[in-house]
């Protein structure tokens, strides 16, 4: 297949893995709606669920294939554009404030997620006993995310419309409706997830690119789209604890949901050393993104540009292997 092919299909999945997400957070966000979930809650769980689909699909779709490079690559990339490219343009557009519920609750597992991988890469790799512990982490911070939403204070039907129809949730859907519509987003996330992966690799083959650069940036970005549409959507029509909670809740996703799936069914093996450089970023990034969300304040404008230059500069060096 020629370059042009392969061009075309990442084109084509990276569409397919937009669509799938889109449908599969507007069922959810309805579905959540009837629950009466806070918008913190919706971002941090439902979107961040539905727009970490496209890493769950590329990354179980690149390890079947016994490429695990592109699958760190992947959840890497993905973490450091969450924080650098989404959550930097989304300041810079509507500067958001920060839900005192996600200080104390969400930033310490935000930490611990980017803190746990490279004590495992260390090591050689993520085992399977490994997956099943990050898997089992993932569900248990969603259990202990709803179950604290209980006992908060409930929301009016007002913040929960609004909430909902920034996540993009039809109005007058009925619950099986919603549920059809998000099975059909994650029927488009796996099938867009298989193209996406043919055609990246395609590309790095006809470019002598590594699994592991096209991860970090072709890959990673093209899944990062959906989380970029939600939070800037979000942040635009004046729901900033959406898109917040929508990062945050992504990337402690991509690391305990993505990498506990995709190494339950494969172990992914791992050179500890040819990574330092992406998960030094990460964690710079992830620690400077704590370090700006852990008071109760607006964030600037001056912080978004900082991670959004972070972000270039990690593009760069990917690229160019400085």
């Amino acid at each position: 297949m020629d370059m042009l092919s392969n061009i075309g299909l990442v084109c084509l999945g990276g569409l397919v893995l937009y669509l799938g997400a889109e449908w599969l957070v507007k069922g959810a966000a309805g579905l959540a709606r009837t629950l009466g979930l806070r918008e913190i809650i919706i971002g941090l769980t439902v979107v961040a669920y539905g727009t970490s689909a496209p890493e769950l699909a590329v990354s179980i779709s690149a390890n079947l294939g016994g490429s695990s490079p592109l699958v760190f690559g992947n959840v890497i990339g993905s973490c450091i554009a969450n924080l650098g490219l989404i959550l930097g343009v989304t300041i810079l557009i509507a500067p958001p404030s920060v839900d005192p519920t996600l200080i104390r609750r969400d930033l310490p597992v935000l930490l611990a997620s980017v803190i746990v991988l490279p004590i495992m890469l260390y090591a050689g790799g993520v085992s399977r006993l490994e997956s099943l512990i990050l898997f089992a982490m993932a569900t248990v911070y969603t259990i202990v995310t709803f179950s604290s939403a209980k006992s908060e204070n409930a929301p009016s039907a007002e913040e929960l419309e609004s909430a909902a129809e920034a996540a993009g949730a039809p109005a007058g859907e009925g619950v099986a409706r919603l549920i059809v519509i998000g099975v059909v987003g994650l029927a488009l996330l796996i099938g867009g997830g298989e193209l996406f992966v043919r055609g990246a690799k395609g590309v790095a083959l006809d470019l002598g690119m590594s699994d592991r650069m096209v991860g970090l940036t072709i890959v990673a970005f093209g899944t990062s789209l959906p989380e970029l549409a939600a939070s800037l959507v979000a942040a635009l029509r004046g729901h900033s604890a959406l898109a917040i909670g929508n990062v945050v809740g992504s990337n402690i996703f991509n690391v305990f949901l993505v990498l506990g799936a995709s190494g339950t069914i494969r172990p992914l093996p791992a050179t500890f050393s040819d990574m330092l450089t992406d998960l030094g970023f990460m964690l710079g990034m992830t620690i400077f993104g704590v370090a700006i969300m852990h008071k109760e304040r607006r964030l600037s404008r001056v912080e978004g540009v900082l991670l959004v230059s972070a972000y270039v500069a990690f593009v760069v060096v990917a690229v160019t292997g400085l």
